[in-house]
């Protein structure tokens, strides 16, 4: 029994590639399994569902599914495991690009599902912590990058050092409860008025 009952969604129109899933997912412990019988509107259904990993089962994947795919992986992101026919190295990477984790070619068999849906998960929540980590520290550049240009404009309107106007700026911050960088930003929103 897996430690938590994933929501899984199938989509695959072909009741034999679907068996074979359902099979795999009951077998490794899943329950709460769904099938979509097509790829037509599954931003929609897949949003009202809310699953936490699709699988979707494909003979050629084409670019009206990857597009919906990186419209899911966008608006609410989940683990997705794509099966195909095509091994077309093209497709398998617009299919990554689109979020999928995991893209298996040619290697559906019921044996197998725990184990790619164990590593698309593993895959998924490896890429979502890449992702929060770039994103604190792009906040942090940009923190930085409003930190300078405040020092930069405070140095100039009281004509002192850096280290004096970073020091007034972290005062300020501190008598504020508020952090340097928020200083700095409203520093500079100000400039941008007084222009």
């Amino acid at each position: 029994m897996p430690e938590k009952d994933l929501r899984i969604v199938i989509v695959d129109q072909n009741p034999l590639r679907t068996a074979i899933l359902r099979d795999g997912l009951r077998e490794a412990g899943h329950v709460q399994v769904t099938v979509l019988e097509s790829s037509l509107d599954l931003e929609r259904r897949l949003g009202a569902i809310d699953p936490d990993i699709v699988l979707i089962d494909l003979e050629n994947p084409n670019r009206d599914v990857l597009e919906q795919m990186i419209r899911i992986s966008g608006a609410n992101a989940r683990p997705v495991a794509m099966f195909a026919d095509s091994s077309d190295s093209a497709m398998i990477n617009a299919a990554i690009d689109a979020g999928v984790s995991a893209y298996v070619v040619d290697g559906l068999r019921k044996e197998r599902v725990k184990n790619i849906v164990d590593l698309s998960v593993s895959r998924f929540n490896a890429f979502a912590r890449l992702r929060e980590e770039l994103a604190h520290v792009q906040g942090q550049l940009a923190d930085r990058k409003a930190i300078d240009q405040a020092k930069g404009l405070v140095m100039k309107a009281k004509n002192i050092s850096e280290e004096q106007a970073y020091a007034m700026m972290r005062k300020v911050a501190m008598n504020e409860g508020k952090k340097i960088a928020e200083i700095a930003r409203s520093i500079i929103t100000a400039a941008e008025l007084l222009k």
